[in-house]
């Protein structure tokens, strides 16, 4: 029998489709366009049970409506093959098939199992990782790639996907030396590139972040959108932080916006960080308009809710009529949805979706009480801290313009212990103080934000 690049037997019976199956593997764990090819291979070669669940697979991750559709046929394919495949192969195909029928339990079930058996099966470790992100459940994301590490301990990705794991737990030191261990092991590793530029940006290294991912940027080839328009994402916050609003708008233009306009994790980067600009203090001229153009497929989209309080946000914003449908299917959604995600939609995506929508359209008071409702919950419609810190910023930003100075000053103060000299934060806390009639620490932080932008002037 044939093996794949880990060494997990496959049943393929070409040359040529275990070279995509290993095509597949390694772009999927590298975040690389080579992933693509596993379609063709499977519509070439429909007798190979991995390469059509990795086709599902594949399809799947669109993360769209229809995505369980196009994903049935492989599925499909996959099953008539299945009697002449591996254990290991029959319950990739089962992991396929609970994830099309939308039972995440089971999903998460066979996930274990999988990697109970055959630890170097790392597809399905991601992919556990990817389901338990999904529901900020970040504890068992280290639990899935913590009992296989040792049994993958030459492969780098799995460093960066501990290291990532981490870091969603709040064990910083943990992550930068799981990072740092992948990036030894490969300089490309992007996904630890990624997780370090978490651990900067929390701890407010922002400077050491920027030089950071600068210098890594030689790396960022053959990426995939989502990784190669993410990681110039996290780029633009430190830019963010260091006041440099051409630099940023500059990334959104060039990088972040306008490599797959159709697909949702470009659409919602390209949301957060038009968002953040603003709330910065950027003027981001016409661009949600085109943002808004490629949202208004989304009316109904309900896939994820961490995905659907973003495209709300955008079509609110770029003052879509869509938005008001997509509310209603939010509405519908925590009405309808099955028990295992009912609560994350009804208590914490609904009510954060009516304070966006309120806080687009001036309503700060209603923008307030609902976001504040939601936050404490927010991990569990997904999403990062550093993306969820959005929702944050959106509700602070309620607080100030509603009136809440007080409030927003608590807030300011911490938020400055972990971005002592960001532009933003520190013009925002001066706004704040003069509102407080403390004009002193006004004038403090303006200074604070005035040397931050000398130091980087360009």
């Amino acid at each position: 029998m044939r093996h794949d690049y880990l060494g997990n037997p496959v049943s393929a019976s070409s040359e040529g489709t275990l070279r995509a199956v290993d095509d597949f593997i390694e772009g999927y764990l590298a975040y690389e366009t080579r992933t693509e090819g596993i379609v063709a291979a499977a519509d070439a070669d429909p007798d190979c049970c991995i390469a059509n669940v990795y086709a599902g697979l594949l399809w799947m991750f669109l993360e769209a409506p229809d995505a369980a559709l196009r994903a049935s046929g492989y599925l499909a394919a996959a099953e008539r093959s299945s009697p002449a495949a591996s254990r290991r192969e029959r319950l990739n195909v089962a992991l396929l098939g609970a994830w099309v029928a939308d039972d995440l339990p089971e999903a998460l079930r066979i996930c274990d199992l999988i990697s109970d058996e055959f630890p170097r099966d790392l597809v399905v470790v991601k992919t556990h990782q990817y389901f338990e992100f999904n529901r900020g459940n970040s504890p068992a994301m280290l639990r899935a790639v913590l009992k296989v590490l040792a049994r993958n301990a030459d492969v780098p990705y799995i460093h960066g996907m501990a290291a990532f794991a981490y870091e969603q737990c709040h064990l910083l030191d943990e992550a930068e030396r799981a990072a740092r261990a992948a990036i030894a092991l490969r300089r490309k590793e992007p996904w630890a590139q990624h997780a370090l530029a978490h651990v900067m940006l929390t701890r407010g290294r922002i400077d050491a972040g920027t030089h950071f991912l600068e210098g890594m940027q030689d790396t960022w080839t053959n990426l995939n959108s989502f990784m190669s328009t993410h990681l110039w994402w996290h780029l633009a916050l430190f830019y963010i932080s260091q006041g440099r609003h051409a630099r940023v708008l500059e990334i959104y233009d060039r990088h972040c916006w306008g490599v797959a306009k159709q697909y949702s994790q470009d659409q919602v980067g390209a949301v957060s960080l038009l968002a953040r600009m603003e709330i910065a203090g950027i003027d981001v001229g016409e661009r949600w308009r085109d943002l808004g153009d490629h949202l208004m497929a989304r009316a109904h989209d309900t896939v994820l809710p961490f995905l659907t309080l973003q495209y709300l946000y955008g079509l609110a914003r770029a003052g879509r009529a869509q938005a008001e449908v997509l509310l209603d299917a939010v509405r519908q959604t925590a009405l309808h949805a099955p028990p295992f995600t009912q609560e994350a939609w009804r208590d914490v995506a609904l009510p954060a979706c009516e304070g966006l929508y309120a806080y687009v359209h001036a309503d700060f008071e209603a923008a307030w009480r609902h976001l504040s409702a939601a936050m404490p919950r927010m991990p569990e419609a997904g999403g990062s801290h550093a993306q969820r810190d959005l929702f944050e910023q959106i509700l602070l930003d309620a607080a100030i313009k509603s009136g809440r100075s007080a409030l927003a000053q608590q807030a300011l103060e911490l938020r400055r212990m972990t971005d002592p000299d960001g532009v933003p934060v520190n013009l925002a806390l001066a706004h704040v103080y003069a509102a407080l009639h403390l004009p002193d620490l006004a004038e403090q932080a303006r200074q604070r934000a005035r040397a931050t932008r000398a130091r980087h002037s360009e």
